[in-house]
């Protein structure tokens, strides 16, 4: 139990950081570019992406795989986040468009939400 909570702190750890690139690259295509909200936050949590997965991988997760199954971890990484970002993608969508919140606000929320989802996924399928 102790690991895991050493771990979910870890996990944390580098959720912020990557949550800190995200919100400031999603800022700065809404608020100084002009991009729409939906479109700005595939941008940014693909950027952000990138960073989570070197740290989650370096500091976080303990890798199932060695050599050539480096290359299945990065695409089951990957896939996961596609289906991270969609989850992120509706639930931002319904914060904005249903509940009226800003799309700031809306960021956070939907964040969080899939910050569970992300988590819970890669324990599963990437941990051994």
């Amino acid at each position: 139990m102790r690991h895991l909570f050493e771990q979910f702190i870890k996990f944390g750890i580098v959720g912020v950081i990557a949550t800190v690139i995200d919100l400031a690259v999603y800022l700065f295509l809404t608020k100084i570019s002009g991009t729409n909200y939906l479109w700005a936050n595939v941008m940014s949590f693909s950027i952000s992406t990138i960073f989570n997965y070197w740290a989650s991988m370096r500091y976080v997760f303990e890798s199932k795989y060695s050599g050539v199954g480096r290359i299945r971890e990065a695409v089951i990484f990957v896939v996961l986040s596609i289906l991270g970002l969609g989850v992120q993608q509706f639930s931002l969508w319904v914060a904005v468009a249903h509940f009226m919140l800003g799309t700031t606000i809306g960021k956070l929320a939907a964040t969080g939400v899939s910050m569970v989802f992300n988590f819970v996924t890669r324990k599963i399928l990437l941990e051994k």
